[in-house]
């Protein structure tokens, strides 16, 4: 068995309706906007399963929130009823009074948990020369850093030098980073007093995966090629891949088979379909991956993208761009209608919305945009 059924349900099977899916868009920001209390927070959200919030930062905070908002305006899809820079900007010094998630290590130039994305999205919202010159700041800092994942690392602040046009920043951690690949083609990731292998996108290989493949490179296409093979776990034309390197599809705390973006075939997939252009046993497994999935059907937890039904869509936008076959598109876009019922059945059971970019409703937001152009690079994690 390759996935755990029970953290799946049955996809809806309503057909793709674009307006319902812009207004789907429109729904959410409306909440998000109506929501924000006056120290420029969003209410924590009880699935989130941190005791402490509401946070500042990119992945689970309210610079993710405003994040998403913007793009989606810079999309023609919302428009904003307020300027959120001063908000940004309160953040950033509160952030730097006291950084967050001591429990966790705080770590100030991590892209989507520290100061660097709550910069960035100040950036993206009112761009200023000072405002460059404090990410390139910290993106410096991070070029030795030990977590060696997108989360924390330098993968993620590497994306956050390109959109500042420092190639020269980026070169630097990625000059590092591949210096600390193994002989398997894997990173060692230093996170939370442990040091472990993983593989997904948020926390490992993946991840780090997709910050190098900004430049073309054929030594990295063969090497992470070859390590997605490896790990594959196959089952009657399935794959599957576990969280660790080394470890089978089960281990987790509550018993089930990881099969969404931040661990399992949908972030694999999502991230390894980039690389590898004509090489057919990279394909038929990313292929293998993406039928899972679908077969498994949306995640239970939710509509979200890091652990939810709109990351899981994820691979198969990817699919789509990679392939042409208008299948994944059509599948992805199932699973975009499922994920509307989603954030409403549960902004219905808890009485308000989950405001945050990757746990929350602006990510699923930002999911439908892409399924209505039928793109696949997500805006805050894709070069």
């Amino acid at each position: 068995m390759l996935h755990s059924p029970e953290a799946h349900e049955a996809l809806h099977g309503d057909a793709w309706d674009a307006e319902v899916a812009r207004a789907a868009i429109r729904a959410i920001a409306a909440d998000c906007e109506s929501s924000i209390d006056a120290s420029g927070k969003w209410p924590f959200h009880p699935r989130d399963g941190v005791d402490e919030g509401p946070y500042t930062t990119v992945y689970l905070g309210a610079a993710g929130v405003i994040f998403a908002l913007a793009v989606l305006e810079r999309r023609g899809l919302i428009e904003l009823r307020r300027d959120y820079a001063p908000i940004v900007e309160r953040h950033v010094e509160t952030y730097r009074a006291a950084p967050e998630f001591d429990d966790w290590g705080a770590h100030p130039p991590s892209f989507w948990m520290g100061e660097t994305g709550i910069v960035a999205t100040l950036q993206l919202v009112r761009p200023t020369p000072e405002g460059a010159a404090r990410i390139a700041d910290l993106v410096a800092a991070n070029v030795h850093d030990t977590h060696r994942e997108f989360m924390w690392g330098s993968p993620g602040t590497m994306l956050v030098a390109r959109w500042i046009d420092r190639d020269d920043l980026w070169q630097q951690s990625a000059e590092r980073l591949r210096t600390d690949r193994d002989d398997e083609g894997l990173w060692t990731q230093d996170l939370y007093g442990e040091e472990r292998r993983f593989l997904g996108p948020a926390h490992g290989f993946a991840g780090c995966v997709n910050a190098l493949a900004a430049r073309p490179d054929d030594d990295l296409h063969r090497r992470a090629s070859a390590t997605f093979k490896k790990y594959a776990i196959e089952e009657d034309g399935y794959a599957n891949w576990s969280p660790l390197a080394g470890a089978g599809l089960g281990g987790s705390r509550d018993g089930l088979i990881r099969l969404q973006w931040c661990h399992g075939a949908p972030g694999m997939v999502a991230c390894l379909a980039t690389i590898a252009p004509g090489d057919d046993e990279h394909e038929r497994l990313l292929l293998a991956g993406g039928e899972l999935v679908w077969q498994a059907g949306p995640l239970a937890k939710g509509a979200n993208l890091c652990h939810g039904t709109a990351g899981n869509g994820l691979a198969f936008l990817k699919l789509f761009e990679r392939t042409g076959d208008e299948r994944w598109l059509d599948r992805a876009r199932g699973f975009a209608m499922h994920s509307i019922r989603q954030v409403e059945q549960e902004r219905r059971d808890v009485g308000f919305g989950r405001y945050s970019l990757w746990t929350g409703d602006p990510g699923t937001a930002l999911y439908l945009a892409l399924c209505l152009d039928g793109e696949a690079a997500l805006p805050g994690f894709d070069v």
